[in-house]
């Protein structure tokens, strides 16, 4: 017998002594008020949580019903497919990066009720698991979905979709950081040919130059009223209240670059691009910033002051340039910090279609 106080301290060895076959009474105040007994050994079994075999189907897959092979007249569709599939890819490096994948084909036999969606899948995960998403590789991927369709899809298309992360240095101290860049892959497949279209996104800063004129201009108008003959305005503009008495507005801004790449090209040269993208516009967003670096990025802004119809021709600069690129489009959006409304502008290249 043992009492309450005592048996809370003790209560995992009074259960395994209680399941040795011991009687173990407990008692409040030297009075026995329960008793403490072991389950008999056929209560104490777990149950069995394996799957009973029995249970699953023994047939075949070419045994089984498929419902989506129903004939009737149900009428041709133009796609169907999957959208947001896990998928894990490569970069190029041994690094792994999470994706997105959309995938889907033509239903063009109006007679059958539906596709192999299951195939779609499992050629994606045989292709494209751990793999760079190269031009050859999803030609390949497609032309295998077209051939596991054969009688049902004339066309099939593709989405990747991944966040492709680069190590960017500081502007002027010795810190960096890492930045993240939303690229995706088109590619369609058709009796005519294979297409390919690559996009990705960069944020960068722009300040207005109107604003900036007109800063310029409420500075000038208070630095000659303070000073007739131009005395001590170093030391007057390098305050806060009078060096600042009006400054430009800035905004973050993003650019999406859309693309198609020259035959002769095998690989996707997405940090070539992103660089010489960020390079034209010269005010890309910062990561590690201290003052110094700050200092750097207000002179780049102010020696780069550009509307959004003067950032979409830099751009257009830069994408022409590149050999590798053959067509694209680009769209520029500043997200305005005086207005209530975002400025955009958008160009594509002369054989873009």
């Amino acid at each position: 017998m043992i009492n309450i106080h005592e048996a809370k301290t003790h209560f995992s060895r009074l259960i395994e002594r209680a399941e040795a076959g011991e009687d173990v009474i407990i008692a409040r105040a030297g009075k026995p008020v329960c008793k403490l007994v072991a389950m008999p050994p056929a209560a104490r079994a777990l149950p069995n949580k394996n799957i009973d075999q029995t249970l699953l189907p023994t047939a075949t897959s070419a045994q089984l019903p498929d419902a989506q092979q129903q004939a009737g007249a149900f009428g041709a569709l133009e796609w169907v497919g999957m959208e947001n599939v896990a998928m894990v890819i490569a970069t190029g490096t041994s690094n792994l990066l999470p994706a997105r994948l959309s995938i889907g084909v033509n239903l063009a036999a109006g007679t059958s009720r539906g596709i192999h969606m299951s195939r779609l899948y499992l050629l994606a995960d045989q292709f494209l698991q751990a793999q760079v998403p190269e031009p050859a590789l999803l030609h390949s991927l497609l032309s295998a979905v077209l051939q596991s369709h054969a009688g049902l899809s004339q066309r099939a298309r593709l989405r990747v979709s991944f966040d492709l992360a680069l190590r960017r240095k500081a502007l002027a101290s010795d810190h960096g950081g890492w930045r993240i860049y939303p690229v995706q892959v088109d590619a369609y497949l058709d009796e005519s040919g294979f297409a390919l279209t690559a996009s990705l996104s960069v944020l960068y800063s722009s300040t207005c130059p109107s604003s900036a004129a007109l800063a310029r201009q409420s500075l000038a108008e208070h630095a000659r009223a303070q000073f007739p003959a131009g005395a001590d305005l170093p030391e007057w503009l390098s305050s806060a209240a009078n060096g600042s008495v009006a400054t430009a507005h800035a905004q973050r801004s993003e650019l999406r670059a859309t693309f198609r790449l020259r035959e002769s090209c095998t690989q996707i040269p997405w940090i070539a691009v992103i660089d010489n993208l960020e390079a034209c516009l010269q005010t890309p967003v910062q990561t590690a910033v201290k003052r110094v670096d700050e200092q750097a990025f207000a002179e780049r802004n102010g020696a780069n002051l550009m509307f959004v119809e003067d950032a979409l021709r830099r751009v257009r600069v830069c994408m022409e340039s590149m050999d590798c690129i053959s067509a694209y489009h680009a769209r520029t959006a500043h997200l305005e910090s005086l207005h209530a409304h975002d400025a955009i502008a958008e160009i594509s290249s002369a054989n873009w279609s």
